[in-house]
Formats: structure tokens, C-alpha cells, sequence
């Protein structure tokens, strides 16, 4: 019907051209199948509930998912959510990096959707989780090595084995200076960089190198669970020491020198190749995330968890990570309901 006109013969034109249709649509139908009523002029669409897409086309996906969790996850989970968030603009995905013990409180707390972890969850986590009611599902989605440096210009340590590793970081320790690890090295006192006591990255280091007796904690060491500030300080000391994952080394090669550890059979340097077969060893290790199963029933959380565990492969090389072999995806995507 044409609105707003009030000219007589524009509104005669109009009813006339309706007669015609109307004319023209009950030929059509009496021609076709006579059970029919007659035609409707209502698309299928307009009667479908407003959240529901028209069959055939894809629900428009919006909302926000809340992830926080491990520095060391942190440019894994950034990249899928920036790569989620081109194919899904209206789903926003701010991740944070209190930390993987800070990602469990917030998570156990029903704060968060997705924690971002690189260890394990502990049995005391789990249990705060469970007292809240939340239950979880883990995905393990790369690989990293723990990747111990030094200053560019040092020029002396040219490895370093567990037990060096123990003498230097352990709690207590005697060791003040370089030539206190070996007697050739410099009298030089050393200043320690490592990840704060909330970082996953301490947690794993505490446990594999340190056999659990925990960090030093005094005036030669200074923690930060923001890796950049770690890197900024063992690339400002000349006879500075610190540990994080390898991408971050890999981002900063530039400033910062690897070292060989020795686990045990001859000195390994971190790459690619040595970390996915496990030969730099102690200091591989599995990186996680894990989902709120409550959440993953929301569309928005349950695509994008679909997505991340879909891509990371190969989206881990180019941050600093090594891919997991593609049957072990197709398990953790089986896991995602």
C-alpha cells in the first residue's frame, strides 16, 4: 500500500494496481496445488523468534568472554581471540595476565570463562572450584620450553647444568656471586630475574629444577609476572639471570643470549625441534586452558573455544610456541561439548 498520499488519483492508480496483484496471485494459486491456502506474503523470517537466525544462515555471534590467567598462554590466547574476533567482530575477548595461580582465583571464583595455565591445576584449586560448583574441562593446546638467559655481553657461561641451577635459585642459597657456581668464572655478584610466585612459570621451574624446596626470596632477586619487565632486566645487567618461556626469548633474542642446560645427558639448547621431542629436558612442558563447562554452553564461548583449539597449531610458530601433533587436537576438540 502506498502511504501519505492524499491525491485522489495516485490512490485510485494504487488500489487499482493491488486489484491487478491480487487478481494475478489467485490465478497462480488456483493453477498449483488445490489443498493450498492462498499465498502468503509474509516471509518465514518475521514470525522466527528475534534470536534465531533464518534456517540456513548463521546466528550472528556477540558478547564477551572473559579469559585471564598465565603470561607465558597470554600470546596464544591473544592471537586466536584477535583472529576469532575478524570472523566474530561483535564478541569481545579481553585476556589478562595476573598469572596462573591468579587466573585459577579468578576463574574457581565463576569470574572468568576460560583460565590460561601453564602447568597443571592443583588439587587445592580444583577443590575451590568445586565448593563454588563450577566444573571444568582442560585443553592443552602447545608446547613450550622454560628458557633460562643471560646478558648479551656475557661472555663466560656457556652452559648450565640442574644442579648449577638449584645452587643459584634455591631458597637459602649460599651463592653470591658467579665464581661461588664455578670457581673459573667471574667474582662477580649475580642478580636473579624470575616470574612472581603466582606465575605458573615459578611453579613449574620450583618443581623441575628445584625438586619443590622453593625460590630464593632476598635482595639479589626480583620478581615480576610481567615476563617484559624480566626481559628488561636481564638485558639491563651485565651479570643478570632469568627464566621464561621461549617466546619471549624468541621476541628478544636481540637483547638477551640462551643458555644450554644440561638435564642430565649433555647441554641442549631450547628450539623448535628440541622442545617438541622433549630432549631439553627438564624444561619442556605441556600449556593449557582450561573452560568453564557452565559457560561453554553459551554460543559465543563454545565457537570460540572451537576456534582456538581448530587454529593454534598453526598459529604457535609464529608466537614463539610449538605446535601439538594434530592427533592431540583432535582429542581436545572432542572435549569441547
Amino acid at each position: 500500500m502506498v502511504k501519505r498520499k492524499k491525491a485522489k488519483g495516485i490512490i485510485l492508480a494504487s488500489v487499482a494496481a493491488i486489484l491487478l496483484l491480487t487478481s494475478a496471485c489467485g490465478n497462480k494459486t488456483d493453477s498449483g496445488d488445490k489443498n493450498q491456502g492462498a499465498a502468503t506474503t509474509t516471509p518465514p523470517s518475521a514470525t522466527a523468534p528475534a534470536s534465531e537466525a533464518p534456517k540456513g544462515e548463521t546466528a550472528k555471534l556477540k558478547g564477551e568472554i572473559l579469559v585471564d590467567g598465565s603470561s607465558t598462554v597470554f600470546p596464544l590466547t591473544e592471537a586466536a581471540a584477535e583472529e576469532f574476533g575478524k570472523e566474530h567482530p561483535d564478541v569481545r575477548v579481553p585476556v589478562g595476565v595476573s598469572g596462573t595461580g591468579g587466573g585459577f582465583k579468578r576463574f574457581c571464583a565463576g569470574e572468568i570463562a576460560i583460565a590460561d595455565a601453564s602447568r597443571n591445576i592443583k588439587d587445592e584449586e580444583a577443590a575451590a572450584c568445586a565448593d563454588k560448583g563450577i566444573e571444568f574441562t582442560e585443553l592443552s593446546v602447545a608446547y613450550d620450553g622454560l628458557s633460562v638467559v643471560i646478558n648479551k655481553d656475557n661472555d663466560f657461561i656457556d652452559y648450565l647444568t640442574i644442579e648449577e641451577l638449584n645452587k643459584i635459585f634455591v631458597t637459602e642459597s649460599g651463592v653470591k656471586t658467579w665464581k661461588d657456581v664455578r670457581n673459573t668464572w667471574p667474582d662477580k655478584e649475580i642478580l636473579m630475574f624470575s616470574p612472581g610466585a603466582d606465575s605458573g612459570t615459578y611453579d613449574y621451574f620450583n618443581e623441575a629444577v628445584l625438586d619443590k624446596k622453593g625460590i630464593r626470596n632476598d635482595k639479589a632477586i626480583v620478581f615480576s609476572e610481567d615476563d617484559n619487565t624480566l626481559v628488561q632486566g636481564v638485558a639491563g645487567s651485565e651479570f643478570g639471570i632469568g627464566y621464561f618461556g621461549f617466546a619471549y626469548y624468541e621476541e628478544n633474542q636481540d637483547k638477551l643470549k640462551v643458555v644450554p642446560i644440561d638435564g642430565g645427558k649433555g647441554a641442549v639448547t631450547p628450539s623448535y625441534e628440541t622442545i617438541k621431542d622433549s630432549s631439553y629436558s627438564p624444561l619442556s612442558r605441556p600449556l593449557f586452558i582450561y573452560a568453564n563447562n557452565a559457560e561453554m554452553a553459551r554460543p559465543e564461548v563454545n565457537e570460540f573455544l572451537k576456534y582456538y583449539i581448530n587454529n593454534i597449531g598453526a598459529m604457535a610458530g609464529e608466537v614463539g610456541y610449538v605446535a601439538l601433533p594434530d592427533e592431540k587436537y583432535k582429542e581436545e576438540a572432542a572435549k569441547i561439548k
